[in-house]
């Protein structure tokens, strides 16, 4: 069958044949359609994410979407090594395997699934959402930025505060309230003092670096204290580490964890998967972008963004 297939992490996927996989026990073989490009994809590519085991050469993606020999579309996840989801077909665990509503193509579930499964982690497994409460998303102009925003509007957000770069892609999400990260220093203290004495519930960070120290220390320093701040880290777009005092989460009632493999277990990962593609019918979630043939991935890969996310279309 034809793949994108990482032979060499320094390299990228290229465009090649790659043998047919047969399905195991509680497996189905899935015949893919549509297959999109997401951080952890290109992480694990290129060897330099925590999940990837070594073997060469591999079939890149880790998600897609598709059809089971019994003709019913799915959303899948979690090809077993050293298949992937970028390739014409492959060996999927039954339980892994998602029913997709009617009313989402297939392009579009692939492009959301990803991201939309980590807002929807972090908000409704991690921090444990209400529906009312102040949420904050540091960095929401990427894609799941900006389907975090969708899905806490949509699970019933009292106010969302959004960060950025990009002035006019904050401008775009809807939030109620923004923080512009290229501001003076002095500028973006002042804000999330601000919002902070009025009480966050909830931040879903997908930077961690400068903004995150930023932000840490002024919750610690301005929350009210009647709630706890239920922190969580997702992303690090930002930077890898930051500088945190212990007093910082001595002095203050912010609970800070993770969201991601490992923090949460594959099944809870699919659940919440599941959960969000459900909802994106309803919520009318939509992500910015664009479809392009598997043949051209050697192409396409270093030319995508978050902003607009790739999807490859599997023929």
């Amino acid at each position: 069958m034809k793949a994108a297939v990482v032979f060499d992490p320094a390299s990228g996927p290229v465009y090649s044949d790659f043998a047919l996989p047969v399905a195991g026990e509680k497996q189905q073989l899935i015949k893919i359609s549509a297959s999109a490009i997401s951080h952890v994809v290109k992480s694990r590519a290129s060897g330099k994410h925590y999940s990837f085991d070594g073997t060469l050469p591999f079939i890149a993606g880790i998600d897609g979407t598709g059809v089971t020999p019994e003709g019913k579309r799915v959303y899948f996840v979690f090809p077993p090594t050293p298949w992937g989801s970028m390739a014409q077909f492959a060996p999927v665990d039954i339980a892994h395997c998602l029913p997709l509503p009617d009313g989402l193509d297939d392009a579009t579930a692939a492009a959301m699934a990803n991201p939309g499964m980590s807002a929807w982690a972090a908000l409704v497994n991690r921090a444990g959402f209400n529906a009312g409460e102040t949420v904050l998303i540091n960095g929401a102009t990427g894609s799941a930025g900006q389907l975090a925003v969708q899905i806490a509007r949509y699970l019933g957000a009292q106010k969302i505060i959004a960060t950025g770069r990009n002035a006019d892609a904050l401008a775009s999400l809807g939030a109620d309230a923004t923080v512009l990260l290229t501001e003076e220093d002095d500028v973006q203290n002042a804000a999330f003092a601000a919002h902070a004495s009025e009480q966050i519930d909830v931040v879903v960070d997908y930077l961690w670096g400068n903004s995150a120290e930023r932000l840490l220390y002024a919750l610690a320093k301005h929350t009210p204290g009647r709630a706890p701040v239920r922190y969580v880290q997702v992303g690090s777009l930002a930077g890898h580490e930051i500088t945190l005092p212990g007093a910082v989460l001595r002095s203050s009632p912010i609970q800070l964890m993770g969201s991601g493999i490992g923090s949460l277990s594959l099944p809870q990962l699919v659940q919440a998967t599941g959960e969000m593609l459900q909802a994106a019918v309803a919520g009318k979630f939509t992500i910015a972008h664009k479809t392009v043939p598997l043949a051209d991935v050697a192409q396409a890969w270093p030319q995508d963004n978050s902003q607009n996310r790739t999807v490859f279309l599997i023929t």
